[in-house]
């Protein structure tokens, strides 16, 4: 076991500086627009900018690494990453923003898909499990924490996006100095969101309502706080929260999933999701900034452990050689909804205020949960019998589980191999 960790520690040490620098830029940049004097609208326009070049990425990535390897990829993405940051302190107007937050998009998607291709390729069936939740666990709160860092600056400044930067160079560090070898360069993988959607039609249509909510709530948040008169610390907390919700329920939920329908769990995640959108939305009107913060990590531990879900029930109906190309699918699908959510978010937030952003979640997330009961109604399917392992997709927007081992040759037994996000 320890040598396990010992092909994985050089990876793990940079994607933890790495999402470190990561969550704290996602806490900076709408507060720093809306400091800059952007519009909710022009603030939802640069989120939906960064989905639509994650999922660019998500495409150009297995090219990339194939071409120069996983070290000399993630070298020279987290150099250019810490280049397009610094270029951020220095850009005003809305076109520079939404070029910037695009190529931060292709950046990580690429950067993401190196690192857990990295990691599941050096973790074999016998602690496959125990090495990937260690990995999650150092990047999930690392992610959970770095919005904290926002009180360290002024936004209006540059010394927050030089920290940012700095961090993204030192993430270099580890994998510079590994003496291991880097797995064999990835093979092509094709996206098949039709062949998908013929098999399981809720998973895919959920990962991409999924990225229609949770995108725009983990752009707009920062903002959203502060419009409903938090300070700058307290509405960067709200970020903290989102994680904090999502790690604290992800076994809980993961141990429900393997024991009844996953579309059962689904519609519970949608459902609840959606009635404490509704709940945010009366709260943030008089309740104490506690309270708001609390219903946030209520809400961050239903709707951002979804995607995993979604991810075990299509790998529950797909053959082991499709499962790869089935979590690419469902990650592009997730990303197609996190470049058009943003967009309809903060047009709802411009017409109704503040309030728009959660009754914008709370109806998706309802209509959601009526089309997944609908499927169950319409196609019955007993619950399902397997381990599904406590680890998170290190996209900053798709932070839940995803299962991860082979797949066993009993039909009944659910698939764990599989490759989230995210967040603008």
């Amino acid at each position: 076991m320890s040598s396990a960790f010992s092909l994985i520690w050089a990876v793990t040490a940079a994607t933890t500086a790495l999402q470190l620098a990561n969550g704290l830029l996602q806490a900076l940049l709408p507060l720093r627009m809306q400091a800059e004097g952007l519009s909710i609208s022009a603030i939802g326009l640069v989120a939906a900018a960064y989905g639509l070049g994650f999922s660019t990425g998500c495409v150009i990535a297995p090219i990339f690494i194939r071409h120069v390897g996983y070290i000399r990829a993630f070298a020279s993405l987290a150099a250019l990453a810490a280049v397009v940051v610094l270029a951020m302190s220095q850009a005003h107007a809305t076109w520079a923003w939404v070029a910037l937050r695009a190529l931060t998009g292709i950046i990580l998607a690429c950067v993401f898909t190196g690192t857990d291709s990295w990691i599941s390729a050096r973790a074999t069936s016998s602690h496959r499990g125990r090495v990937l939740s260690f990995y999650t666990i150092c990047t999930k709160v690392t992610l959970m924490l770095a919005p904290l860092g926002v009180a360290l600056g002024d936004v209006r400044g540059d010394g927050l996006f030089m920290l940012v930067g700095a961090i993204f160079c030192l993430s270099l560090l580890p994998i510079a100095a590994t003496s291991t070898e880097e797995p064999p360069a990835p093979r092509s993988v094709n996206i098949r969101i039709r062949g998908l959607f013929a098999v399981a039609p809720s998973a895919i249509v959920a990962t991409f309502v999924i990225g229609l909510v949770n995108g725009p709530v983990m752009a707009i948040t920062p903002v959203f706080g502060t419009s409903i008169g938090l300070n700058l610390d307290q509405a960067a907390a709200l970020l903290f929260a989102l994680q904090a919700g999502s790690l604290l329920l992800q076994w809980p939920l993961g141990w429900a999933s393997d024991r009844f329908d996953r579309r059962l769990v689904i519609a519970g995640l949608a459902g609840g999701a959606g009635l404490l959108s509704l709940l945010i939305l009366w709260t943030s009107s008089f309740a104490a900034p506690s309270v708001i913060i609390v219903s946030f990590a209520l809400w961050g531990g239903l709707a951002l452990c979804i995607y995993s879900v979604c991810v075990a029930h299509a790998c529950d109906l797909v053959e082991p050689d499709q499962i790869i190309s089935t979590i690419s699918s469902l990650l592009f699908a997730w990303a197609a909804g996190v470049t058009i959510g943003p967009l309809i978010a903060a047009a709802a937030m411009e017409r109704l205020g503040p309030g728009g952003l959660f009754m914008y979640t709370a109806l998706v997330m309802l209509a959601l949960t009526a089309f997944i009961v609908a499927r169950m109604v319409i196609q019955t399917r007993p619950a399902t019998k397997g381990g599904f392992v406590d680890i998170a997709p290190v996209s900053p927007a798709t932070s839940s589980m995803s299962p991860r081992a082979d797949k066993p040759s009993d039909p009944g037994e659910a698939p764990k191999e599989a490759k989230e996000g995210v967040s603008a």
